[in-house]
């Protein structure tokens, strides 16, 4: 194989590497600590920087772990574990068993890394209730426990002498084969070094894909600025997906960007909108929804724990917050601010309904102000944003209805690899694993599994360097050669990439978050698609080794926002309704409050697609299929040990896992 390729006239390094993983949060951390533990030592991880991305950037108020309960007499098992999981509906069974059983072993791993998990004086992991959650599962170390689970990996990498190169942008995934030989072959990356640019070529004869959510996609977003997600990467290499319209949103301050969950919303602050300017025309705007100030507060309250908007609490429930919250921000084109320097203008305590009057009194909160009352039940929770420049004591807190996760993604089977391109392991958000309704805190629990069963399988199936360089050379020459003419276009361009990036983002967060209609994502598509024509077509300027890299990451995110357009219209056309994060609009539909006109009515659900999952491929030229399949049942556990054990010695466990048991 050569040892440099060409680009522009620029010589291309090449590396060669058994197991490249892409990514750097906490799923990718995990999936090369135990690559190497698995004596899987050809390695490397490529990141744009081990500060950046989703994991180590965000939090909430008590930022949940959901795992399997390892506390007091509530009894559990792997199998109730994944029987919550898959009640969320269109979860694959398979999926969920595996990210139960794995669970309490991924669970305990971080602990041993060193994430102070709390434990009562016997040792015993405590926990609380989060939402979907039937038992006290779920476990936090703060605000920051994912940041706090990426620095212990971190560590762990760094004694292991796990090779990582930062500063990379991975610009396209390299793939060969056909069909059922369709394999994965490396990747193009762009190292930004001292104001330059320069491409690198990886032969890897495995691919862990952990590149995260697609934060970059929405202008309303509680992903943080340093993510954009890259599965536009493999959805334009014709990576299968799977369920990519299930999707949460919620309410996010925005300067900041983080979840109002918990007990920013149960200490009922104050909730204003403005003008434009952000001072003038200042009113409470969700006093006119509510009959009383008590129902509205406990609305407010509710919001704490039932924090992703859902359409089945719209109507008298607490969602209508986010409807209201999205009317004003959205529609009205006013700001919306949470205070907690003033109540709101008649707070009762007394009026508040009994799961909110008891909870604060519980918490010895039935006092003062809204910030008074954070400072009591939570006061890391005013640290957080103080750390950020915004002083809740001072100044009200601007908020707006946000992207937040994807349970959808890349569809993989009970070992995490691909369904459709060999030797490619989506992890961590990337990855569509989740249904529809997920207890909260269980994408942790998710992307820590997902490390374990992507090196078990490449550790027993691929350890060998099968890639042909030819092969390789191929992929990668064609790959820098499509780059190289399109850069070449760029460079006559009149499209500029903030511009470009505005127009996509704008049209997600309007067509393609929590409110839909098939009307409007028909028109979303249409622009979407000519967009995407002509910026690869036309190109996109650029001005330095920065603006370069993001024009590069627009093309994919702009090819990315083609695929869930087409997967939201598709099933919004299937019939499926107002399920999950997201309202589908229907004038014939549920009111979603007696003072909101016709066009808030929505669609109720159709629960028989909760057995079904949406499969998305885009093909080479252009067109993107869907289909709807089966949902893989939950697996019988019924093994005879002796039998097991057999198995698992001979290997047999590695066998099939295309057909998903």
């Amino acid at each position: 194989m050569a040892e440099k390729l060409k680009i522009q006239g620029q010589d291309v390094p090449v590396t060669r590497v058994h197991t490249l993983v892409i990514g750097s949060g906490a799923a990718g951390l995990n999936a090369a600590v135990q690559l190497h533990a698995r004596g899987i030592k050809d390695l490397l991880i490529i990141t744009e920087g081990l500060g950046m991305g989703t994991s180590i950037n965000t939090g909430s108020d008590k930022q949940t772990y959901y795992k399997l309960g390892l506390y007091g007499t509530e009894p559990d098992s792997p199998m109730e574990l994944a029987k919550s999981f898959f009640s969320g509906g269109s979860m694959h069974g398979d999926l969920a068993l595996v990210e139960a059983g794995l669970s309490a072993r991924a669970f305990l791993n971080l602990v041993n890394l060193g994430v102070k998990f709390p434990q009562d004086r016997f040792g015993q992991f405590v926990g609380y209730k989060t939402d979907h959650d039937p038992r006290q599962r779920a476990t936090s170390f703060g605000p920051y426990t994912s940041r706090e689970m990426c620095r212990v990996l971190i560590d762990e990498i760094r004694r292991r002498n796990i090779s990582v190169r930062e500063n990379r942008v991975t610009v396209t995934l390299l793939t060969s084969g056909e069909g059922d030989s369709k394999r994965v072959a490396g990747a193009i990356a762009v190292h930004t070094e001292n104001g330059k640019n320069t491409f690198e070529a990886y032969a890897a004869e495995n691919i862990v894909f952990a590149v995260g959510g697609p934060g970059g996609l929405y202008k309303t977003s509680v992903y943080p600025n340093v993510h954009t997600g890259a599965i536009g990467l493999a959805l334009k290499a014709g990576v299968k997906a799977q369920s990519l319209p299930e999707s949460q949103y919620g309410t996010a301050s925005i300067k900041f960007r983080w979840n109002v969950s918990g007990t920013y919303m149960q200490v009922l602050p104050r909730m204003i909108s403005t003008a434009t300017d952000g001072v003038s025309d200042e009113g409470e705007f969700l006093r006119p929804y509510f009959a009383t100030e008590g129902q509205m507060n406990t609305a407010i309250f509710l919001k704490g724990y039932q924090w992703p908007f859902d359409p089945r609490k719209v109507a008298g429930g607490s969602s209508i917050v986010d409807i209201l919250v999205y009317i004003e921000t959205a529609l009205k084109g006013r700001r919306v601010f949470m205070d907690f320097r003033r109540n709101s203008s008649a707070l009762k305590f007394e009026e508040l309904e009994p799961e909110a009057l008891e909870y604060l009194k519980k918490s010895n909160a039935l006092f003062g102000l809204p910030v008074e009352r954070l400072g009591k039940m939570n006061p890391e929770a005013i640290k957080l944003y103080a750390e950020h420049g915004i002083n809740l004591e001072a100044e009200p807190l601007e908020i707006a209805v946000c992207a937040q996760h994807n349970n959808g993604g890349l569809a993989g089977n009970h070992w995490w690899e691909s369904l459709n391109v060999k030797h490619l392991f989506p992890v961590g958000e990337v990855n569509g694993s989740h249904g529809v309704y997920r207890p909260g805190g269980s994408a942790l629990n998710s992307g820590q599994a997902a490390g374990f069963r992507a090196a078990d399988y490449i550790s027993n199936r691929y350890p060998d360097f099968t890639l042909d360089d030819a092969v390789f050379y191929r992929a990668a020459k064609a790959g820098l050669d499509d780059c190289a003419a399109w850069l070449e276009k760029c460079s006559s361009s009149k499209y500029d990439w903030q511009a470009e990036r505005d127009e996509f983002q704008n049209r997600m967060t309007k067509a393609g978050s929590h409110i839909r209609s098939g009307r409007q994502l028909e028109s979303a598509l249409s622009e979407a698609r000519a967009q995407y024509r002509r910026i690869s077509g036309e190109g996109i300027a650029f001005s330095s080794a920065g603006e370069m890299v993001e024009a590069l990451r627009n093309l994919q995110l702009c090819f990315a926002h083609v695929v869930y357009l087409e997967a939201l219209l598709a099933q919004v056309k299937s019939g499926v309704g107002s399920r999950g994060s997201a309202m589908v609009m229907d004038k014939n539909g549920i009111a979603a409050h007696p003072l909101l006109g016709d066009e808030w009515r929505f669609a109720p659900e159709d629960e028989a697609f909760r057995d079904k999952v949406l499969e998305t491929v885009a093909a080479e030229d252009g067109s993107v299929r869907h289909e709807w399949v089966r949902r893989r049942p939950l697996p019988e556990c019924n093994a005879w040990f002796e039998n097991a054990w057999a198995d698992y010695r001979e290997g047999r466990i590695f066998d099939s896992p295309e057909k998903g048991i």
